[in-house]
């Protein structure tokens, strides 16, 4: 796998744009916080970018299976850095509008870009290698997560929110650079052209729904991977508010350190653990041990115990979505890759955006902590309910070859 250009192509570039991407979602907390007071009111700036991403979903599902994967990458890695330069203009107006659009734009970029990198992983690498690829571009990801906020919180020290977006500017132009050297195989348009005039039959997403039917695997790893959203929907407010119940600016970079090493740990790790535990078990393991973290953020007061909990989020996330990509990955028909993501990336938008509505409206009205009880049974309660009906009705979730 190391010898295959392409890997160190998409590796390198999710870096360089993953920094990028951190700095600008550290200046939008920054930004918010000088301009918006309520809670609830930035939750709905964050979750506009969102819808946005949602209503493109299908037509992104469509785009990816009808066309060459690089393509589609291009265009959308493009987008992102015309997006950017709405940024420029809200800072220099002082208006949340302006930032509006700039999520809306960045958004449906990303409704085309990432479900089709998770199509073209399976075309530049064999089956037998594509857990430890997804583990490295979640790694890779997380790195530049870590120094990107780290660099991020430097930055705001020394200089001005706007050069945030600047580093974020030069980091998507090199991603989209990085992307015409990519050279997927010619099988890729062989594969799609086979499967054109199945696609356009489909209308959309509609054959994403028997082919669900159908496997019994998929469709429970695909509802059971909707459960950690509840945290990762959560999230920044939830730094937020950390932030300012210990009154402490530091414990920001502090959590996304902490949270980020444990991923990558958690990533690394997954593989000697797929060795010993079946994949239901560690898909099970990891969603109680999240519902358990999120309750554990009642003494979030305590800087010691909240960065506890954030360590064992990130080590489970690290474990689960690795796991969870690669089952859909191989068991998913190669011909639904671009619906099937684009339609689960749709479905994780509207997941987000309620979940982001709901934690604003909640930590105006009843406070960070119980809405961290509350959301820590209810994922504790989903879990166990589909863990109970796997055992009642014989279902396995298994990925061959993993």
């Amino acid at each position: 796998m190391w010898k295959n250009r392409n890997v160190w192509i998409i590796l390198i570039g999710e870096l360089i744009a993953g920094l990028g991407l951190w700095a600008s979602i550290i200046g939008n907390l920054e930004f918010m916080q000088e301009k918006v007071p309520s809670d609830f009111v930035k939750s709905l700036i964050l979750s506009s970018g969102l819808l946005a991403g949602v209503l493109m979903g299908p037509l992104a599902g469509r785009v990816i299976d009808q066309s060459r994967k690089k393509t589609v990458l291009i265009y959308s890695s493009a987008g992102r850095v015309v997006s950017v330069i709405f940024m420029f203009i809200a800072l220099a107006t002082g208006s949340i509008w302006w930032m509006v659009v700039f999520l809306v734009l960045l958004q449906i970029s990303a409704s085309f870009y990432f479900p089709a990198l998770q199509a073209t992983l399976p075309l530049i690498v064999g089956e037998k290698d594509l857990l430890q690829l997804n583990g490295w571009d979640m790694n890779v990801s997380t790195i530049a997560r870590v120094a990107g906020t780290a660099l991020a919180g430097l930055i705001l020290v020394y200089s001005a929110i706007g050069t945030l977006y600047l580093l974020s500017f030069v980091a998507y132009i090199a991603i989209l650079l990085f992307t015409f050297m990519l050279k997927i195989p010619k099988e890729e348009s062989q594969r799609t052209i086979q499967s054109d005039e199945n696609t356009k039959k489909g209308s959309g997403f509609k054959e994403v729904f028997p082919m669900l039917q159908a496997n019994l695997s998929v469709k429970m790893t695909f509802i059971l991977s909707f459960i950690p959203l509840l945290f990762l929907g959560s999230f920044n407010l939830l730094v937020i508010k950390i932030s300012e119940l210990q009154d402490s600016a530091m414990i920001k970079g502090m959590i996304y350190t902490v949270e980020g090493i444990s991923f990558m740990v958690g990533s690394f790790a997954i593989k000697y653990i797929g060795e010993k535990w079946s994949i239901e078990r560690i898909l099970f393991v990891c969603l109680i041990v999240i519902g358990s973290g999120e309750m554990l953020l009642y003494f979030a007061g305590s800087s010691f115990l909240t960065l506890i909990t954030f360590a064992l989020f990130g080590f489970s996330l690290g474990c689960f979505f690795p796991t969870v990509m690669t089952i859909f990955q191989k068991q998913v028909p190669k011909e639904f890759h671009g619906r099937f993501f684009s339609f689960r990336n749709m479905l994780d938008r509207i997941m987000f955006q309620i979940v982001l509505l709901s934690t604003g409206a909640l930590l105006d009205f009843i406070g960070l902590q119980f809405m961290v009880l509350v959301f820590g049974a209810i994922s504790v309660l989903i879990t166990s309910y589909y863990w109970l009906q796997i055992r009642r009705g014989g279902v396995q979730i298994e990925a061959e070859q993993i």
